[in-house]
């Protein structure tokens, strides 16, 4: 019975590595395809970089500063329970 769980998680190891491998090389068009029409308003069609090139508002850069240790967190005015929760007195 160890023998054939042995084999089976060898089986699940091969497999899971050549998933994992796969071919690496430029995207092209295939034959007859072609790029898409040009936005509104442009008078020539992107190319194929600049379609795979993400603009800066779709990746935006961080703009706050990551804490890197615990601190106490301020009151927040904003931090209301849900309006169906009973309101203290």
């Amino acid at each position: 019975m160890r023998h054939g769980m042995k084999q089976g998680a060898m089986l699940i190891l091969v497999a899971t590595a050549l998933a994992a491998c796969g071919q690496r090389s430029p995207l092209a068009l295939k034959p007859g395809q072609q790029l898409p029409p040009a936005p509104y308003g442009r008078a020539d069609k992107p190319s194929t970089t600049e379609l795979l090139t993400a603009s800066p508002v779709a990746i935006p850069l961080r703009s706050v500063e990551l804490r890197t240790r615990s601190e106490e967190r301020e009151d927040d005015p904003f931090d209301l329970p849900p309006p169906e929760a009973p309101q203290p007195q």
